[in-house]
């Protein structure tokens, strides 16, 4: 037996400490070092003023487990230089931009270190080949599309206590984090463009005084439903979508009139979507179009896409543009290639390469988007993109009745990520180059480490952030089949 005595704990639960944050972790939590070296995470209530790091705390030790503690924030002893003044005014309560107090250079580096570190840790990559990360070339006003919520309980901030500054049975905005029953009410939204905004002020208010109830996710009564807008970047049209209980026209037309006369000919299009379902959601069941047409045209390098109320369209118009051109240059495609496009939605990557392919296969499981895929190479004169409604679990299979055997893969799956037996799939088609877009950097690493385990080299990384202010982060990866297999 040693003769060493074991080394007693030095940390009790409840005591007080002090730590300085170094690294966001999963969920809302943040990362600190202990003096020793122990590794700590720190959390705190929804209605405590965001944290960034470099911020030194006092915490409360709530858990203490074998090789880290957990913490729970009491009180911010010294700022960090890495904080920014938050633009919106409603920050802090609305849980959108969580990112918005810390400089933009530092939310990059952040965001680049959590697709890194998920490479490594989850993926087994031990030196992730990365190029420079690309930012978002508008940091506010950069959505292409915004949504809020009517709600009839208001959630109330704390420069709202006075008594009738605003209706507590009314409230249009986003979901108060956590609580499903109550809306913070939004008077802008900054990383919306100003049309959008406008358009937000003039539906309250016509709303507000219509006499019609907003929703009630309680007992599921109530008209006014949501509020959804659309604008083009590279066209300026707008879209302003009105997600109602039922369809009443001597209320809604006015309302489109009321538009009409504020935004002009930048409002392309009006329509009103109606649905009876409980769930709280902006799919209509039926849709009647108010006015103008039912579609906003947009451009994605050359090529133009309509964009219906429901469409599937990549939200930051500008930063796609960036994102899809580090696909293709990944790609190293010149002209000879056939591409297969995986998980393509509406065709927006095939479509956006297809100048620079022999061809271009898109698959994908939902018919829908599968039809305004074909649509969208029609109207754009593409010739040589087809689009396939296929399940990527069985895509080996089904590619054997057309005989073609893919150059380059282009791969961007949900975020959830890809089914391993879709993953199987695809490698066994034996392409030489593989580019997996991700939005979900545990997601790229999974799948990732199953390519590497099959003889891909992972050979350069690229994030691309497509989400100012949010912890969200969009990447690129090349893998390239060994040639030793």
């Amino acid at each position: 037996m040693s003769d060493e005595k074991a080394q007693p704990n030095p940390y009790k639960k409840g005591d007080r400490v002090i730590v300085t944050l170094s690294d966001v972790a999963e969920g809302d939590k943040l990362f600190a070092r202990m003096p020793d070296g122990i590794s700590a995470f720190l959390s705190r209530r929804v209605s405590d003023a965001p944290l960034a790091i470099g911020d030194e705390v006092e915490a409360e030790i709530i858990k203490i487990k074998k090789s880290y503690l957990e913490l729970f924030f009491q009180r911010l002893i010294k700022p960090s230089e890495l904080r920014s003044d938050p633009k919106c005014e409603h920050f802090g309560a609305c849980g959108g931009c969580k990112w918005q107090h810390v400089k933009y250079d530092e939310q990059v580096k952040l965001k680049e270190k959590k697709v890194r570190d998920a490479l490594i840790h989850i993926g087994g990559f031990e030196t992730p080949p990365f190029e420079e990360p690309i930012s978002a070339p508008l940091i506010f006003g950069y959505r292409n599309k915004i949504e809020f919520s009517f709600c009839d309980k208001r959630f109330t901030l704390p420069n709202e206590i006075e008594e009738g500054r605003k209706s507590l049975d009314f409230a249009l905005g986003f979901h108060a984090p956590e609580r499903y029953d109550k809306v913070i009410d939004i008077n802008r939204c900054e990383i919306a463009s100003d049309d959008m905004s406008r358009v937000l002020e003039i539906v309250k208010s016509y709303a507000m005084n219509s006499g019609l109830k907003p929703y009630s996710t309680k007992d599921h009564t109530g008209f006014w439903r949501h509020l959804a807008m659309r604008k083009a970047f590279h066209t300026g049209e707008v879209m302003v979508n009105l997600v109602t209980s039922e369809y009443l026209p001597e209320v809604l037309e006015p309302l489109a009139k009321l538009l009409v006369q504020s935004l002009g000919q930048n409002l392309a299009s009006v329509v009103c979507n109606v649905t009876t379902a409980k769930s709280n959601v902006s799919f209509g069941e039926s849709e009647y179009l108010l006015h103008g047409k039912p579609f906003i045209t947009e451009k994605l390098g050359n090529y133009h896409f309509r964009i219906s109320a429901n469409s599937f369209f990549q939200t930051n118009t500008l930063g796609a543009e960036l994102l899809y051109g580090v696909a293709e240059e990944f790609a190293e495609i010149s002209g000879r290639e056939t591409v297969f496009d995986f998980y393509s939605g509406t065709g927006s990557i095939s479509i956006f390469i297809s100048a620079r392919c022999k061809k271009v296969i898109g698959v994908e499981l939902i018919e829908s988007s599968v039809n305004d895929a074909k649509a969208n190479a029609e109207r754009n004169g593409v010739s040589n993109a087809e689009f396939f409604r296929w399940d990527m679990k069985d895509v080996r299979d089904v590619l054997k009745t057309i005989q073609i055997t893919p150059d380059v893969i282009i791969t961007d799956p949900p975020r959830a990520g890809m089914h391993p037996n879709a993953v199987k799939s695809m490698i066994e088609l034996g392409s030489q180059r593989i580019v997996y877009v991700s939005c979900n950097p545990s997601s790229l690493a999974r799948d990732g480490k199953l390519l590497a385990e099959s003889g891909y080299k992972l050979e350069k990384v690229r994030a691309v952030d497509l989400f100012p202010h949010t912890n969200h982060i969009e990447s690129v990866a090349l893998f390239r089949k060994s040639n030793e297999n």
